[in-house]
C-alpha cells in the first residue's frame, strides 16, 4: 500500500527523462524518486506501438517492485503510443507528459499557430494536434519530426556544430509557418533548448511539458494525501537511477544534468520483467 514516503517512479527511453526528474526535484524536493532509463533500447521514436507498449509494461512492472506510489511516463513516444494500454493494466496513478504540454501551449499562443517537434512516432500519432484541437479548435498545429535529436543528445552533443546544423534544417519549416509557440515534444529536447531557442528567435515561446507535468504530479499527490513531508537527503537514497545498459556512461551524463551529483546508477535486466 503506497504511503507518503513511497517513491515516485519515472521512466524514459534514455537520458531525456532526466529533464523531468530535475523538474520534480525542483518543485517537489521532499520526494524519493526511482528513475529508469531504457538505454539499451533507445530510441523509441522509430519503433512500433506494440514494441513501445511492451517496453513500457516491462518497465512499469520493474518500478512496481520498488513500491512506487505513482509513475510518470517521461517519454512522449511512450505517452503517445502506450498510455491507453498501460492505464487499463496497472492500477496505480500513471501520468504522461503530452496533455500537460498541449494545455500549456494552447494557453500560451497568441496568434493561434503552434509547432510541435517530437520523434517520428509521436508526430505520426497526431496526438498533440488532437489534444490541442479539443481545447481550442481554431488553433493551427504543425508537427515536425526530428529523429536525430535523440541520438545527438544521448551522445552528449548538446553544444555542437553538428547539432546546430541539424536543428537549423529541422526548424526552418516551422519558422516559415509563423508559429509563436513551440512544444518540445520529447523530453530529450529541453537539453538542447538553447540551440532551439536561438534558431527560432525571441518571438517564439518554448513549452517544456516537464514543468506542467510536475505541477500535475504535485496536485495528484496532494489530492491523495501522498505528498511526502519527511526530509530524506541524498545520503538516504532519495534518488535512485537504473538503466538497461551503460550505467557508468549514464551516471556521467546525469551528473551534468543533476548538478549536485548522482550517487550511483545500476543496471537492470529489464527483459526479465
Amino acid at each position: 500500500m503506497p504511503s507518503k514516503p513511497s517513491p515516485i517512479g519515472i521512466f524514459d527511453s534514455g537520458v531525456g527523462g532526466l529533464t523531468v526528474l530535475r523538474e520534480i526535484m525542483r518543485q517537489i524536493p521532499g520526494e524519493r524518486i526511482i528513475y529508469f532509463g531504457d538505454t539499451a533500447r533507445v530510441p523509441y521514436g522509430n519503433k512500433s506501438a506494440e514494441t513501445v507498449t511492451r517496453y513500457a509494461e516491462q518497465i512499469i512492472r520493474f518500478l512496481k517492485t520498488q513500491e512506487v506510489k505513482a509513475i510518470v511516463v517521461a517519454c512522449n513516444t511512450a505517452s503517445a503510443l502506450a498510455m491507453e494500454e498501460i492505464e487499463t493494466k496497472f492500477e496505480l496513478p500513471i501520468l504522461e507528459v503530452i496533455k500537460p504540454g498541449a494545455k500549456a501551449a494552447s494557453e500560451t499562443t497568441i496568434n493561434g499557430r503552434i509547432g510541435v517537434i517530437a520523434t517520428e512516432a509521436t508526430i505520426r500519432s497526431n496526438i498533440y494536434t488532437r489534444y490541442i484541437k479539443n481545447l481550442n479548435e481554431t488553433i493551427t498545429v504543425t508537427g515536425k519530426a526530428c529523429p536525430l535529436f535523440v541520438p545527438l543528445v544521448e551522445e552528449g552533443l548538446l553544444n555542437d556544430a553538428v547539432t546546430d546544423e541539424i536543428a537549423g534544417r529541422y526548424l526552418n519549416d516551422l519558422i516559415k509557418m509563423d508559429i509563436d509557440t513551440l512544444i518540445l515534444g520529447c523530453t530529450h529536447y529541453p537539453l538542447i533548448r538553447e540551440t532551439i531557442a536561438k534558431i527560432m528567435g525571441e518571438k517564439v515561446k518554448l513549452v517544456n511539458p516537464a514543468y506542467e507535468t510536475t505541477r500535475e504530479l504535485k496536485n495528484l499527490l496532494e489530492k491523495n494525501d501522498l505528498l511526502n513531508d519527511q526530509q530524506i537527503g541524498l545520503e538516504g537514497g532519495q534518488y535512485q537511477l537504473y538503466v538497461s545498459d551503460g550505467a557508468e556512461k549514464f551516471k556521467t551524463f546525469a551528473d551534468t544534468i543533476i548538478k549536485y551529483g548522482i550517487l550511483s546508477t545500476k543496471t537492470v535486466k529489464i527483459d526479465e520483467y
